[in-house]
């Protein structure tokens, strides 16, 4: 039976959702979450994965200076994401949901980064711009949509549903949505999203272990 052209672009999204689904009712180590992760990109999508970077410098240099807007809030204001807007019952809460034991913990630490910096850019940028914001221009056939085509739906759909994706902070995930939709939008290359969400999270994930800002581990 031949394989839905949306399989590449979808499933690595679908494990990893599933993978922390799971987690809110059992314990998933972060080794098997991790290869996991891999394995479904490498399963399903290493064929739309071909090319590289076409921007790379500017990639990296907006990938920072994502992190900057995602941390700025609350350096800025420290009670930031404690306000209603942000922390709720909807929402959750800017807490963070790594376990104590674990913050000492040199291999957790290491295969956690991995995660942010290497799965999850592939993973989260083939299904939101890769897929879903050509998928909502013709959910027939997505595949006649070029990468990085515009349409004012697909892109502020895209964009809200992005940031829905980040909890308590729904304000920089709709900024970062949008800053990156439109990154795709200008250099029509995957790989170029791909670059900048991996920087993003590196400067992130070294914000959080070296300052011990834990809440941006969800």
């Amino acid at each position: 039976m031949p394989r839905h052209p949306a399989v590449p672009w979808v499933l690595p999204f679908g494990v990893f959702i599933g993978l922390l689904a799971l987690q809110q009712v059992i314990p998933v180590p972060v080794w098997l979450r991790l290869a996991l992760s891999l394995a479904a990109i490498a399963a399903v999508s290493l064929p739309v994965l071909r090319g590289r970077p076409s921007k790379p410098t500017l990639s990296i240099a907006l990938g920072l200076a994502v992190f900057v807007l995602w941390i700025g809030p609350d350096l800025i204001s420290p009670n930031w994401h404690h306000f209603i807007l942000f922390d709720n019952a909807v929402m959750g809460h800017p807490a963070g949901n790594t376990p104590p034991a674990s913050k000492d913990d040199p291999l957790f630490l290491i295969l956690r980064i991995a995660i942010s910096v290497i799965a999850v850019p592939i993973l989260e940028e083939l299904f939101w711009r890769g897929w879903l914001m050509r998928w909502l221009i013709d959910s027939n056939d997505f595949r006649k949509v070029a990468l990085g085509t515009y349409a004012p739906l697909a892109f502020w759909a895209t964009a809200l549903l992005f940031a829905s994706e980040h909890g308590p902070f729904w304000d920089v995930g709709l900024l970062t949505g949008i800053i990156y939709n439109a990154w795709l939008i200008k250099t029509k290359n995957i790989w170029d999203c791909i670059l900048a969400h991996a920087v993003t999270n590196a400067a992130l994930a070294a914000y959080v272990v070296l300052a011990g800002q834990w809440q941006y581990w969800l």
